[in-house]
């Protein structure tokens, strides 16, 4: 089971909020807090959400730092 910040349970598909600024490598800019990433998908590992984000393409982010939109 993969969880939120809150504890929710987070599903393929699901819509997320980023809750803090995160640094991108390669990028002078972050994703801003509040930044929605739509139709995430679960994988395993460290990184263990797959999205697409407006402005940076596809990227792997953290459950630890979104919660359920």
């Amino acid at each position: 089971l993969v969880k939120d910040s809150n504890g929710k349970v987070l599903n393929n598909g699901d819509t997320v909020i980023v809750i803090k600024n995160l640094p991108v490598k390669g990028s002078p800019k972050p994703v801003k807090a509040g930044t929605k990433v739509k139709n995430i998908r679960l994988t395993d590992g460290d990184h263990n959400i797959d999205c697409r984000i407006e402005g940076f393409g596809s990227m792997a982010l953290k459950s630890e730092f979104v919660k359920k939109a």
